[in-house]
């Protein structure tokens, strides 16, 4: 289904075509490819990589198997966008970042949230200082999958390596991080309430202290009916704001600015779609952006708007927050 998405924001690149597919089952790799357009199709990474025309590989396989192929994609010379998570794991995640420096080669994560309007609205605001310091930093992911979607490998250790907070909630997790910094430390508690059969968690929550001593909670579920817009809200001495989704729907401050009003009124957020009530309810908007930008860095030789470092932080928070569960404890994110 990402794969999907993938395909559909490279044939809105400026700079960029999709040349080749590779799948382990090479009759999806060929249907895949007959759909978008695409002459090449093999069931072997290395005969893709061998092409001279592939410069980036997009890795859409489950996220516990992200690591091998990129392993594979790295050796080959060839720069990498990684689907979200990175990998299941730091310590996986870290032998991807270490063979990436070594061979030169740049590693970018999908986490299209922070490409969205609303959510670089209030990136700027904080960065300018306007919420002040701020005091509480909160996610709510109350979403919706039926047990369709559980069909098959979703919801096992093997596949996602984790539940909501792995697979959903890492979206907000990381924009709360993005914002508020990486936190020192979370508390976190989990459950299975309505998605009995699968081996993870379809319900968490968290709470968190970011480096500064702000506070923060993260409320994430697979459960809710009909599934809620994502919600993030950021309260400080100065100002406080709230995105649903990518659209801002609290921008208040103490003193005021020229365009404050259009803050509140505009719903230019809508176009990234929203996965609250099903996971292919998204457009291919924001990674059409984020591939935008990794073909604008490597030809203008900088580092993209996500890079493989940046990215690695919403797994160790996540990762925390399963020590924590399993503990019963407070844990400091590494």
């Amino acid at each position: 289904m990402i794969a999907d998405f993938h395909a559909q924001a490279i044939a809105g690149l400026r700079g960029g075509r999709l040349v080749g597919v590779a799948s382990r089952d090479l009759n999806r790799a060929r249907a895949f490819a007959a759909r978008h357009q695409v002459g090449f199709a093999t069931d072997r990474i290395d005969q893709l990589c061998a092409r001279p025309d592939v410069d980036v590989v997009c890795i859409t396989t489950p996220a516990a198997a992200h690591m091998e192929p990129a392993l594979e994609c790295i050796r080959a010379g060839k720069h990498l966008v990684i689907e979200k998570p990175l990998d299941v794991s730091t310590e996986r995640i870290d032998r991807i970042l270490a063979a990436a420096e070594s061979a030169g080669v740049v590693v970018a994560a999908i986490f299209q949230g922070r490409l969205g309007d609303g959510a670089n609205a209030i990136k700027t605001a904080v960065a300018g200082g306007r919420l002040g310091r701020v005091v509480l930093a909160s996610a709510a992911v109350k979403w919706h999958r039926d047990a369709r979607y559980y069909a098959g490998p979703r919801g096992t250790l093997a596949a996602d390596g984790g539940g909501v907070l792995m697979n959903q909630a890492i979206h907000s997790i990381d924009l709360l991080q993005w914002y508020a910094g990486l936190p020192r430390e979370v508390n976190c508690r989990v459950a299975r309430r309505v998605h009995l059969g699968i081996e993870t968690e379809d319900t968490a929550c968290a709470t968190l202290q970011f480096p500064d001593g702000a506070l923060g909670t993260l409320e994430a579920t697979t459960g809710a009916w009909p599934g809620w817009s994502r919600r993030i809200e950021l309260c400080g001495e100065k100002g406080s704001v709230a995105l649903e989704d990518d659209r801002i729907v609290r921008w208040d401050f103490d003193e005021a600015r020229p365009g404050d009003a259009d803050f509140r009124v505009t719903a230019s957020a809508a176009s990234l779609g929203s996965g609250a009530s099903a996971a292919n309810a998204i457009t291919a908007l924001g990674h059409q952006r984020q591939l935008q930008d990794l073909v604008d860095a490597l030809q203008n030789n900088r580092a993209p708007a996500v890079d493989g470092k940046a990215a690695r932080n919403a797994v160790a928070i996540v990762q925390a927050m399963y020590e924590s569960a399993r503990r019963g404890v407070a844990v400091a994110v590494e």
